[in-house]
């Protein structure tokens, strides 16, 4: 019985940990404030299960269906990021946040306004073709990719973009192309996120995607620390698994969660202003110091 509550919430903590490294490639590695991630984790959703409920291929093994599905939800959601991004480029800070706030809105009230994909009511029939060890599979995928794309050269150029935009194009960094870059990839992960949620639930609602839950990812986010793969991974699970642990105090107490989190905000502001790891990450995640320093000198 214990493992019967246990799994699903770690396949649960194991979806935010993708939605948290997303974002954190656009709010931590490259500094632009989005507030919409709920939009493209809802389009990743709808677009993979329309793929699977509508469209699926007569005799393949459910696995590459899976597959298909997932891929068509990342592309459909990188589409809209690269959609986003580029309008956007102008944008900073607190407007750039407004936009793509207005972005995650618009995407619902479409959702609740097409029958097609249940509206109001949700979308039912969904096959369950996801496991636990299919969402951990995708988080290690994700996971490499990040870490990979961090501490390579295209990386650094968008680091260098948060750190000082114009002093990153005065050493000739590409604003615009590495900007849309962290958007598209940051979607599209969210993308495979949303497909792995419609699968494993088996039910899409219009309210599983509003503001409140972009919010929520942002708090896994700014949690952990900006800029850290480690710290989304600590940030997600620790958002997955505190409304768990505040049902043993009593349904009031839970039900207070969305003023926990901004105390709790407050309280990390105050003691620790870069979250739990700033930018800094776990060993395993770190290339050796070797080889940083050869990178750094102009080596291979």
């Amino acid at each position: 019985m214990l493992l019967d509550y246990i799994l699903p919430l770690f396949l649960i903590g194991g979806i935010f940990i993708i939605l948290s490294m997303s974002l954190n490639l656009i709010n931590g590695f490259c500094g632009q404030f989005s507030l919409g991630h709920a939009g493209f984790w809802a389009i990743g959703a709808y677009t993979s299960a329309v793929s699977s409920v509508y469209f699926p291929i007569p005799g393949l093994h459910p696995e590459i269906n899976l597959i298909i599905s997932l891929v068509a939800g990342f592309f459909a959601s990188a589409l809209f990021g690269l959609m986003v991004g580029v309008p956007c480029l102008r944008l900073r800070g607190d407007y750039l946040a407004i936009a793509t706030l207005g972005f995650g809105e618009i995407v619902r009230i479409v959702i609740i306004n097409t029958d097609y994909i249940g509206g109001p009511r949700g979308f039912t029939g969904i096959p369950k073709w996801v496991g636990i060890h299919h969402v951990y599979l995708w988080v290690i995928v994700v996971l490499l990719i990040l870490r990979n794309l961090k501490y390579s050269t295209h990386g650094r150029a968008i680091i260098a973009i948060r750190e000082d935009e114009i002093a990153a194009e005065s050493m000739g960094v590409n604003l615009v192309k590495y900007k849309v870059i962290a958007f598209v990839l940051g979607a599209g992960f969210a993308g495979i996120a949303g497909g792995l949620f419609a699968h494993s639930q088996q039910f899409l609602h219009p309210n599983n995607f509003n503001f409140m839950w972009s919010v929520v990812i942002l708090v896994m986010v700014i949690l952990g620390g900006l800029g850290s793969l480690t710290g989304s991974i600590i940030g997600a699970l620790i958002i997955t698994i505190l409304p768990e642990l505040l049902k043993f105090f009593g349904p009031d107490v839970a039900r207070f969660r969305m003023i926990i989190y901004p105390l709790m905000l407050i309280t990390l502001m105050i003691v620790r202003p870069k979250g739990f790891f700033g930018t800094k990450e776990l060993w395993p995640l770190t290339p050796p110091a070797s080889k940083l320093k050869k990178e750094l000198a102009g080596g291979v």
